[in-house]
């Protein structure tokens, strides 16, 4: 096989473009960004009631909400700090719920990184529901 053919090969079974500014800034990157962080939104209560002056988790919502509506640049550097925060505030929870709570902040901050982490924040965010019996703080 060619280069010529292998190269338009890969382009037919890997669709992802080269350059990931394109794909990252993309409609539906950005509502799956939107998404985790609006899931993840609605369950913060539960680690915030818990742990009052860990800001960790909110800001990692906040970054990729942020980003996600347009009003925010974000780079993996300052992505992986954000995401390896939470994922510390969840090890010093107490509850699993707080636990997940933080651990679906983590994963959706990564939404920016990989889309496909928005899937995890949803998940964690709906194990915190659970951990904690359905009930919310308000």
């Amino acid at each position: 096989m060619s280069n010529s053919s292998s190269a338009r090969m890969n382009e037919k079974t890997n669709p992802k473009p080269s350059d990931s500014r394109s794909w990252r800034d993309s409609y539906y990157h950005k509502l799956f960004g939107l998404k985790a962080a609006k899931e993840v939104e609605r369950v913060l209560p539960i680690f915030e009631k818990e742990c009052p002056g860990d800001n960790r988790p909110r800001q990692a919502i906040e970054a990729i909400r942020d980003w996600a509506q347009g009003k925010r640049e974000l780079g993996m550097t300052e992505v992986r700090n954000l995401s390896r925060s939470s994922h510390a505030a969840a090890r010093e929870a107490k509850s699993d719920a707080a636990k997940f709570v933080a651990h679906a902040a983590g994963q959706a901050v990564g939404t920016w990184h990989v889309p496909t982490h928005a899937l995890g924040a949803f998940g964690y965010a709906g194990r915190a529901l659970a951990a904690s019996k359905g009930k919310l703080s308000k």
